[in-house]
């Protein structure tokens, strides 16, 4: 994280023209540009033409989880029965998917990185996905369906969080992921739009069950998003080619800027990378942190049976959409104010604290307005979830192999929460799922823990920093501290 003398990053050999060379003997950064108001103006062209690349990947997000989460609304229109599912098979048919999607997340974001092209991979692994996700409707086989559909589907959000560390800095990285994470939001509201419709008016359409058009409409419409996706996503700064060459030279100095020091690779090497990732305690903290949430947020998969308040199969997926609606609005919020204060460990606490209140409003009673209520209060948790995730590229260290390697190492222990989860709302426990939002309380308060805890780490390592600032040359450039 220490900062890094200009001059040393570019060599005065490779100085342009209209760059001025100080007293001191550093470069202008700004010179190149035309000066800091030059650059101003040409940051704001660039950020537009990136954001509106980015734009894609909310669609792509919201076919990721309409995929992955269809099999809890098929459910309400008879997927169990179809398919014979007793016991706890159905709890083992969601667990499956996240045997491949935690696996494939590492060597996912390690060839990512290596190859410097998202643009093709991550759409070709939607494209995939898309088509695995028709087969679950086609055939009996649901099972291996999902199996597979977890190792095509590790590839995209470990991924996409790793294409944003590569272009943005750490004072806008938390609205872009909470934009990005719009994504999964969105689906739980408008996916069970999509739901209702289709289970309550295709049922026996062309001889199939409504359950199974389901997954047939949302498995096209991810193949269609994938590839648009092909023309519209960009690749990293240095190999995008929609660029011209001085946004291109503004792209790669504003990263570099905002780490102190160049994003790029000490070694060439992505096992190099992979190494220091799994040797750094703060990666494997971060991870049982993210666990926590993660079972603490498994309603997510089991939510149209917990807006089941004595209403119909119709009525309770339109029950569903108001309260992700919600926390979409809420994580905008949160994460704007987050990006602005530089601050992300209170923000993420005071969302967690809400989510429990909900939790323990659901613990405790049955009431109907009581219950319906405390869910827009669970699914804000997930403001306070996209707001951790903009804090991880900023508490974890260069080169980029290393940073690809731990997002994506993070991000893949954490779906053992998801596994976890799938068998915290048993049947046996409906309809109040008491034991349920016991387990989900317990799990956020070991997250708000493990924040402060984390926190404090960081403070200490800031007043280090701050130290080694007093002592060195008061010309040289200050290092860039760690978020808290």
């Amino acid at each position: 994280m220490a900062g890094s003398d200009s001059a040393s990053l570019t060599g005065k050999e490779d100085i342009k023209e209209r760059d001025v060379v100080h007293a001191n003997g550093r470069v202008d950064p700004n010179a190149q540009f035309g000066g800091l108001e030059a650059r101003k103006a040409l940051e704001k062209k660039l950020l537009r033409k990136v954001d509106a690349r980015m734009l894609i990947l909310i669609l792509a997000y919201m076919m990721n989880y309409l995929d992955r989460n269809n099999a809890g609304a098929a459910r309400l229109r008879g997927f169990e029965d179809d398919l014979g599912l007793t016991g706890q098979q159905f709890p083992t048919l969601l667990s499956i998917l996240y045997v491949g999607y935690i696996l494939c997340q590492i060597p996912s974001n390690m060839f990512l990185n290596y190859s410097g092209k998202p643009s093709l991979y991550l759409p070709a692994c939607m494209i995939v996905w898309g088509i695995i996700s028709c087969l679950t409707g086609l055939f009996v086989g649901a099972l291996l369906t999902r199996f597979f559909l977890g190792f095509v589907e590790a590839a995209f959000f470990p991924g996409a969080l790793f294409l944003l560390s590569k272009w943005y800095k750490r004072e806008e990285l938390g609205l872009r992921t909470t934009i990005l994470y719009c994504g999964n939001l969105s689906s739980n509201a408008f996916g069970n739009l999509i739901a209702s419709g289709v289970l309550s008016n295709m049922q026996g359409t062309l001889g199939h069950s409504a359950w199974r058009w389901l997954f047939y409409i949302e498995g096209s419409l991810t193949v269609v998003v994938a590839i648009s996706m092909i023309f519209i996503l960009p690749d990293f700064p240095s190999t995008s080619t929609f660029l011209s060459p001085e946004e291109r030279a503004l792209a790669e100095l504003r990263m570099e800027e905002d780490a102190g020091e160049a994003d790029v690779e000490s070694k060439n090497n992505a096992l190099h990378g992979f190494m220091l990732a799994i040797k750094d305690w703060k990666v494997w903290f971060l991870a049982v942190a993210l666990t926590a949430q993660v079972v603490a947020l498994s309603f997510n998969a089991y939510f149209p049976l917990m807006a089941t308040l004595g209403y119909s199969r119709t009525i309770t997926l339109l029950l569903c959409a108001p309260p992700w609606a919600f926390a979409t609005i809420v994580a905008f919020l949160l994460s704007r104010h987050s990006d602005k204060t530089n601050e992300r460990c209170f923000h993420i606490i005071a969302s967690i604290v809400t989510a429990n209140i909900g939790f323990i409003i659901s613990l405790a009673t049955m009431n109907t307005g009581a219950r319906f209520f405390s869910l827009f209060l669970q699914c804000q948790m997930y403001a306070g979830f996209v707001v951790f995730y903009a804090w991880l590229p900023t508490s974890l260290p260069r080169p980029p192999s290393k940073r690809a390697v731990a997002i994506a190492l993070i991000n893949a222990f954490s779906q053992l929460g998801n596994v976890a989860g799938s068998y915290v709302w048993p049947k046996a426990w409906d309809p109040t799922y008491r034991n349920s939002y016991g387990i989900c309380v317990a799990c956020s308060g070991t997250a708000i823990v493990m924040c402060l805890v984390f926190r404090q780490h960081l403070v200490s390592l800031n007043k280090k920093l701050d130290e080694d600032d007093e002592s060195r040359d008061p010309t040289a450039p200050k290092h860039v501290k760690y978020t808290l």
